[in-house]
């Protein structure tokens, strides 16, 4: 049985698929999990023993789980892709419009008007000029980002009216696919910065990352560019924003991740990390996390992993050994040997990379004996082993 540890309100329904199944064993409270399911819980503390297979996280940011330290164990962590788009497409969308009117502004004052009486109506003709902006048909929106969430945003920009110019050194061949062929392609960041009206932000954070969006970036764009970043905080540099914010070059930051430097700023709209805060999207994200835990632990097939490569195979016969390892030279040679000096017969082997490491599925119509996985736990570059039967 599969010990299943969740540590946070993962979706009932999705847990339910778990737990109808005599394979696993679903609690907060478990002890030496197989497997950790969680949404915003920080790992970071946590150490992790030889039990833990995999760590799924139910959303698309893992930042809260330590991904180098669970490669350096051979533990794939997991992530939920796609799953919360259409959530944050949505609200890209409306931050696209705060950004352009001053609704909010507006909301609050008319609030000061209670109590004026028959005065209501021409006062709020007389003061509504204050709070007009421009439409958003016609403008370009600059789309830093073109994964799942970001071809969304490009798309939709197109049906608004908009001039979609997106950028996106990493595109995938599905995601070029999904794209609306309104959308155009820019060849590097600056041509979003000079060309843009508004940019929106739809990367991860790491080390090329952090703090990109800079006061070299803000000196490139547009004098009054709206920029939203409902993908990380830490990608703006928010001493450089406060400086393009006062100097007029940004006229408006929309952001998901208020933090006390910019709190306050009359050009600063911040929502409180609501992107993928919809029941469908956390529906979603836990049903997704869900089918990749069972894959991984029943199959050993890998989908949407952070930090092994994607490997999904039917298994051809009874065993199938499963082993998470370092992509360097010489490793599948003494694994395979190992079956080889047995006289056991490999139906079928799968080798795949992902940067520094690597997973190797190997199917055998043989039961395999703990000796012989000890064996290759031992060789060089191997870092976790398990037979699924």
């Amino acid at each position: 049985m599969y010990r299943i540890q969740t540590l946070n309100n993962i979706s009932p329904d999705a847990l339910e698929t778990l737990r109808k199944s005599e394979l696993y064993e679903v609690s907060s409270d478990i002890s030496s999990p197989n497997a950790i399911l969680l949404r915003s819980a920080n790992l970071h503390s946590q150490e992790f023993d030889e039990n833990l297979c995999c760590i799924v996280r139910a959303g698309a940011g893992t930042n809260n789980i330590p991904v180098d330290r669970c490669s350096e164990e051979g533990i794939v962590v997991f992530n939920t892709p796609g799953a919360n788009a259409n959530a944050v497409k949505e609200l890209v969308i409306c931050a696209l419009l705060l950004s352009s009117r001053d609704v909010i502004g507006g909301i609050d004052w008319v609030k000061t008007l209670s109590g004026k009486g028959d005065e209501v109506t021409k006062l709020v003709e007389k003061g509504k000029s204050s709070f007009a902006g421009p439409e958003l048909m016609g403008k370009t929106l600059g789309i830093i980002g073109l994964g799942a969430i970001g071809g969304m945003v490009a798309n939709a920009a197109t049906y608004l009216g908009m001039n979609a110019l997106g950028c996106d050194p990493y595109l995938s061949v599905k995601g070029a696919w999904g794209l609306s062929r309104s959308v155009s392609y820019a060849p590097d960041y600056n041509t979003i910065y000079e060309n843009s009206d508004y940019i929106t932000l739809h990367i991860p954070v790491n080390d090329k990352t952090v703090g990109m969006i800079n006061k070299e970036a803000f000196s490139c764009m547009k004098p009054g560019v709206r920029l939203i970043n409902l993908a990380r905080g830490e990608l703006v540099n928010n001493e450089d924003l406060l400086e393009a914010l006062d100097s007029g070059i940004v006229s408006k930051y929309v952001t998901d991740f208020p933090n006390d430097t910019i709190l306050g700023h009359e050009k600063v709209i911040a929502f409180p990390h609501l992107g993928a805060s919809t029941p469908e999207s956390e529906e979603n994200c836990a049903t997704m996390a869900v089918h990749q835990l069972m894959e991984y632990l029943e199959e050993g097939n890998i989908i949407n992993s952070v930090n092994f490569p994607d490997v999904d195979v039917p298994r051809s016969c009874k065993t199938r050994i499963c082993v998470t390892h370092r992509n360097i030279p010489n490793v599948l040679s003494p694994v395979s040997g190992a079956f080889s000096s047995l006289g056991l017969n490999i139906m079928n082997l799968v080798n795949k990379s992902k940067g520094d490491f690597a997973y190797t599925v190997l199917d055998v119509d043989v039961d395999v004996a703990e000796d012989t996985l000890n064996h290759i736990r031992s060789l060089n570059g191997v870092l976790r082993v398990r037979a699924i039967k």
